[in-house]
């Protein structure tokens, strides 16, 4: 049986560890390079680093941090945040990441997504898909829409469309973060999270709201996810990687041990 992942995710603004709520009022709260190292060591699948502001900025990722982390960690390395082009996915892939995030340029250029898989592989495209719920219309039958530059801009895309059509188009994995549930402790948005496993046949990470491991244990069996993203529930040592990892394998949950 595959064993599920605990993704601990780093968002990044200036350089700076950040976390908000709900997108929102985000403060500095520490050294992503120091803190990348901390998860790795404590039994973290894979690390996920997101420059938050790049895409907004107009601007490419901070690609000396990015080398700083990956000289710490020996464990999976996912990178997105300002990513608009093949040359950008090569910068960062040659940086020391194994894996590429595009989440804003992909919706404005989905091509961005085949062009990357036939580059280096569907296994490093992963799309990362900003999502909200709204009305159920004949635009937005899931009721579930995209949106882009954290957040900021309204795209009028239905998540569950754009989710089959970035794996039809060559991506090998999807990041599904909630913005509703964003940092809010409160759990996962498993309607959104199963919504979208059920209807694609690669591995899908739930993001956005993780509070309590008992939430994780929730995102892989009720949502079907392959993968918890985690953030504040580590970020601010309620919980360690390792107590979580511990706790999702005494629920039965397949998790790689390090203990």
């Amino acid at each position: 049986m595959l064993t599920k992942r605990v993704i601990p995710c780093l968002d990044v603004r200036n350089g700076k560890l950040t976390k908000g709520v709900k997108f929102k009022d985000n403060i500095d709260i520490g050294d992503p390079v120091e803190t990348a190292r901390r998860y790795y060591e404590d039994g973290a699948d894979e690390i996920v680093f997101y420059d938050i502001t790049a895409s907004h900025e107009g601007r490419g990722i901070m690609l000396k941090v990015v080398e700083h982390v990956a000289e710490q960690i020996f464990i999976p390395f996912s990178v997105g945040g300002g990513i608009a082009t093949v040359a950008d996915m090569r910068d960062v892939l040659l940086a020391g990441a194994e894996k590429i995030s595009v989440n804003s340029a992909a919706v404005k250029n989905p091509h961005i997504i085949s062009e990357g898989a036939a580059a280096f592989g569907s296994q490093c495209i992963v799309v990362g898909m900003d999502v909200l719920r709204v009305p159920q219309s004949a635009a937005i039958p899931s009721g579930y829409e995209i949106v882009i530059h954290g957040g900021r801009k309204h795209m009028g895309i239905d998540a569950l469309w754009w989710a089959q059509e970035a794996e039809r188009l060559g991506a090998g994995e999807l990041c599904v973060n909630s913005i509703d549930a964003d940092g809010t402790k409160d759990g996962y948005e498993l309607t959104l999270t199963r919504l979208i496993a059920d209807h694609v046949r690669i591995p899908v990470i739930a993001s956005g709201g993780a509070g309590s491991p008992q939430h994780m244990v929730d995102a892989v069996t009720k949502g079907r996810a392959s993968a918890a993203l985690i953030a504040s529930i580590v970020h601010y040592g309620e919980y360690t990687v390792t107590d979580l990892k511990r706790y999702m394998a005494a629920q039965g949950v397949p998790v790689r041990t390090v203990w």
